[in-house]
């Protein structure tokens, strides 16, 4: 039985027609060929059935789309449609209702198309028939575009699902829109839930005003972004980026807002573990340097709401290195994690602790009444290395050091209190180690003028002012002038005359000022050596000095030699001299290495204020040098001090015995330049023969006449 038959009789036998009836359903009743002829000029598909046969007639359209003139117009629904719409057949025949359905049509090439069917169902007025009206517009492409747009949002929905963001849509009145799986996962929604509810309310209470002012931002047209932390019970707490972004219909108006929300909580773990190794010091597990100067402002902010003080304490344990060296930085790490914990249980809870680096700690201490209440406390600290420590079965000693300083009292910026009691602790290490110093203005002078001095070094350095002046050796048997020392002088703006090295002696312990400063003397004296050279003069040595920092970057031999290369000047024109601290202080393996270098070159080396130091005569013979000076001090007492004399004589005669020329400083009158001489000293400097002179005035003591002068004027003396 075929589709049209059955509907046929599902509709009542009062439409039915014979089975198997084929021919063309003529024009509807009282429709004439002017009507066809209207219907068939129509662009829509149109086909009309009467309640005496289930066959209809198709206008023009129709049979050119379907090809199926002669037949019912279900024959021509794609079977996907075929039960749907033959019930809705089956219930327009029985009850007369309209209705209208989009269905996909067969066309004559047994393609399919969607249509827009419309069914309609008419009576006359006297009941005695009775006509379906079906009208089809071609909406293919509509449809087609529809579907792609439905199965595009499909496809988002399944991406934004599997997205781990939390992706939120919300309307403007601040309710969901839409929320992928991850979001309901995060807020504890029901993905069936419909949504609707108030986002704000789905957030922690803590960051509902953080929230809302993002996305009011958002609703004014801006993008917005808050930080924020969700708790889900039994589960660790996460923490979220939420980034808001408007979405702006044809108006500029926001119709929706985007809401992103990531899960952040790996990078704010990663991050507060940085913070802490950035903050904490690893071996302590104090805080270090960094955290301390930030824990130190806040501490003061609070002393300064409450009216009260605070007592920093800088502390430094003394002779910490001699422990490395003798036992290990194992012994020394432990020594340090012993004292941090014994620091911190012997003072109140609110005291701030740290380790600043190396063996130093700070101690911040609030409510410090007077310098008694400050003795007590520094001396509760220090008292924390009476009790024996032990290391690998070796028990550990030491002492520490300790410097003061009160807020307000000493200062009231943080840096400015910490540089005060490092001043304090600072001069209680070069004082005598193992005491508390409080600070006071007095301490800060040495540091004031070694800034001063330290200032006036660059300012030479940067004018270029350097200028050499020379002292003159003179051989005390004859009084022949047989060497000159370079010494450092610089022109003053703000005064007359000549700044002496003195007025820059910190430099001398800064390695690039030392080294600057240097450089510029050596370039002047090598300018003199070649203008006298070039003058036709009779040279002698010219002895330069090096301060020990000099050496501490181990090419103060290599850079000697290519600046005398540079200029031209032999080396032989050119003695060094260096003090006895120099060679007995840490580094001197450095300077050891250079001296035999330049030695090797052909440049003398002088041993300069020899018996001032801690070297043994016995090591004479270990060091690469050529000559021994004695400081103006030894000479001055020379025949006045029992000792001082013991110390010349005995120098005088070990002198020879080991090769090395000996020299004089400071020789002012003609008794201590006899008794020197019979001491068994050669050569001799000093206000008795002259002082230091520039280059102009050595340049005519060079001369024949000159020198044969300052002979005569030496023995008028």
């Amino acid at each position: 039985m075929g589709q049209s038959t059955q509907l046929k009789q599902a509709a009542g036998d009062k439409t039915a027609a014979p089975s198997g009836k084929k021919s063309a359903t003529p024009a509807p009743s009282g429709a004439t060929e002017l009507v066809r002829a209207a219907m068939d000029s129509l662009p829509h598909l149109v086909w009309n059935a009467s309640n005496h046969d289930d066959s209809g007639w198709g206008n023009a359209a129709w049979n050119a789309f379907t090809g199926i003139a002669a037949a019912h117009w279900l024959d021509a629904v794609h079977p996907d449609n075929t039960y749907r719409i033959s019930s809705l057949w089956r219930d327009s025949c029985e009850q007369g209702a309209h209705f209208q359905e989009e269905l996909r049509l067969r066309n004559v090439d047994g393609n399919y198309r969607w249509f827009l069917v419309s069914a309609q169902f008419h009576k006359n007025e006297d009941a005695s028939a009775s006509h379906w009206y079906l009208t089809a517009s071609d909406i293919h492409e509509r449809v087609l575009t529809r579907l792609q747009l439905q199965r595009n949002f499909g496809m988002q929905e399944k991406m934004l699902d599997v997205s781990v963001d939390c992706i939120k849509i919300l309307r403007p009145d601040g309710t969901l829109a839409h929320m992928n799986l991850s979001g309901c996962r995060a807020l504890g929604v029901s993905p069936d839930s419909g949504f609707g509810m108030k986002w704000l309310e789905l957030l922690p209470p803590e960051i509902h005003a953080a929230g809302l002012r993002a996305f009011r931002q958002a609703l004014r047209g801006s993008n917005a972004r808050f930080s924020g932390k969700s708790v889900v019970p039994g589960k660790p707490a996460q923490y979220w980026d939420n980034i808001l972004t408007p979405v702006l219909d044809d108006n500029g108006k926001t119709a929706s807002i985007l809401c992103v929300s990531r899960d952040v909580t790996l990078q704010q773990e990663t991050e507060e573990r940085l913070r802490k190794a950035s903050e904490v010091d690893e071996l302590t597990e104090l805080p270090n340097r960094r955290a301390f100067k930030e824990q130190l402002r806040t501490a003061l902010l609070r002393a300064r709401e409450k009216g009260s003080s605070a007592l920093l304490m800088m502390i430094d344990l003394d002779h910490f290195k001699h422990l490395n060296d003798t036992l290990g930085h194992a012994a020394g790490d432990h020594l340090l994690q012993v004292v941090a914990r014994r620091i911190q249980g012997c003072l109140p809870e609110s005291a701030l602790v740290a380790r600043l680096g190396g063996d130093e700690f700070a101690v911040v201490v609030q409510d410090i009444k007077d310098d008694d209440a400050l003795h007590k406390m520094a001396h509760r600290v220090m008292a924390q290395l009476d009790p024996p420590i032990h290391y690998a079965s070796q028990r550990i000693n030491g002492s520490m050091s300790v410097g003061c300083a009160i807020y307000p009292r000493d200062a009231r910026d943080p840096m400015v209190l910490m540089s005060n009691a490092d001043a304090a602790l600072h001069d209680m290490k070069i004082s005598g180690q193992g005491g508390v110093r409080i600070f006071s203005q007095e301490l800060m002078r040495p540091l004031e003028e070694a800034a001063a001095q330290l200032e006036c070094a660059r300012r030479i350095v940067r004018e270029g002012s350097v200028e050499p002046y020379y002292q003159p050796k003179i051989r005390l048997s004859d009084q022949k002038l047989v060497g000159l020392e370079a010494l450092l002088r610089s022109k003053n703006p703000e005064h007359d005359g000549m700044q002496t090295p003195d007025m820059v002696q910190a430099a001398f312990h800064n390695y690039d000022l030392a080294t600057r400063l240097a450089e510029a003397l050596r370039a002047r004296v090598f300018a003199d050596i070649d203008n006298w050279t070039r003058a036709g003069l009779a040279l002698v040595p010219v002895s330069i000095n090096a301060a020990p920092v000099e050496f501490m970057r181990d090419n103060y031999a290599e850079r000697l030699l290519r600046q005398l290369e540079k200029a031209g000047i032999a080396p032989s024109r050119i003695e060094l001299e260096v003090t006895e601290q120099t060679l007995d202080e840490r580094g001197s393996l450095l300077v050891i290495r250079a001296l035999h270098i330049l030695r090797k070159a052909g440049i003398r080396v002088a041993l300069d204020d020899f018996g001032t130091g801690h070297s043994s005569l016995t090591r004479l013979r270990d060091f690469p040098v050529d000559c021994l000076k004695i400081d103006s001090n030894m000479v001055g007492n020379f025949g006045r001090d029992p000792a001082i004399t013991a110390v010349v004589n005995a120098i005088g005669q070990i002198g020879p015995a080991l090769s090395l020329e000996l020299v004089a400083e400071g020789i002012e009158t003609p008794e201590q330049c006899q008794m020197l001489a019979a001491a068994g000293f050669k050569i001799g400097q000093g206000h008795l023969f002259s002082k230091a002179v520039n280059a102009q005035s050595i340049a005519q003591m060079l001369a024949p006449a000159s020198s044969e002068a300052l002979k005569a004027q030496t023995q008028l003396a």
